[in-house]
């Protein structure tokens, strides 16, 4: 049972890796399962078999995720961009609080909204100012192939870092849609050598710091967390009547409340189950 959980718990994951504004380790903390996850994929061949059996079902469930969620976030935003930016935003939104219930588990106290407040600010000032400060590739080679893997290892790995932005930047984001939707092996399994290795590195290096630094690592990736919301909409999400600030209302309120439930799904679903009796 608890493999199956995991699977859909992956698939779920999977989707905020390809959500514009979201990512699959924020995803993870929301589900609670951030630290089982980093500290099973940096002490991999500790434990090897338990870390297998979590992390097979839970990685087979983001790979699902990922490649079915990639044509239908690419269809949405060539077709209906105004739409999927604004729902997204909705369900980046109903994660603050998730999120920052976890920032305040261990040991927080007022003296870290300071380090909140600077994070979110570097984190505003790097993801806005530095977008495409590389060319889009078009047509990788293999060393681009790999640094595509690691890229995507590294902002789905740590928190608050959004993997649109940060492969935007690289110029690589374009060509990391595309090869998921056409599932292009020339591509992705280089990648998959690149996540992994990366995946690997970073993985102990954000267990280590969240073993000894917790509060103050959690932070950090909170104030990042933030600043990259506004990047969620872009110039295709402005008003061009009040039928549009209507529906912009409702895409967010219907966005955050799918985050708010996926955030508890066994409460929500016992909250549920205790209105419907009283009806």
């Amino acid at each position: 049972m608890n493999v199956i959980i995991d699977f859909l718990k992956g698939i779920v994951v999977g989707v905020g890796g390809i959500a514009p504004g979201l990512s699959g380790s924020v995803m993870l903390i929301i589900l609670g399962l951030y630290e089982k996850t980093i500290n099973a994929i940096g002490t991999f061949f500790k434990n090897f078999k338990k870390n297998v059996l979590f992390l097979v079902p839970l990685f087979m469930g983001f790979g699902v995720g990922v490649l079915l969620f990639s044509k239908i976030v690419d269809f949405m935003l060539n077709n209906y961009e105004f739409h999927t930016r604004y729902l997204f935003l909705g369900l980046v939104v109903g994660t603050v609080p998730l999120f920052y219930k976890e920032v305040k588990k261990n040991g927080f106290s007022k003296k870290f909204y300071p380090v909140i407040s600077i994070s979110a600010l570097f984190g505003f000032f790097l993801f806005s100012f530095n977008k495409n400060l590389f060319p889009i590739v078009e047509n990788p080679n293999l060393i681009q192939s790999v640094l595509l893997g690691v890229a995507v290892a590294g902002s789905s790995i740590i928190p608050g870092v959004d993997s649109a932005v940060i492969l935007s930047a690289l110029g690589l984001y374009e060509l990391y849609v595309s090869s998921l939707a056409d599932f292009n092996l020339s591509i992705l399994i280089p990648a998959a050598f690149g996540l992994g290795g990366g995946a690997l590195l970073i993985s102990y290096v954000m267990n280590g710091l969240i073993k000894k630094f917790y509060t103050v690592t959690f932070s950090v990736i909170f104030g990042l967390f933030i600043s990259i919301i506004p990047k969620v909409l872009n110039e295709s999400c402005a008003y061009g009547s009040i039928q549009d600030v209507i529906l912009s209302v409702l895409l967010v309120i219907v966005g955050v409340s799918i985050s708010i439930y996926f955030g508890d799904i066994k409460g929500n679903n016992e909250r549920i189950k205790k209105l419907i009796k009283k009806s």
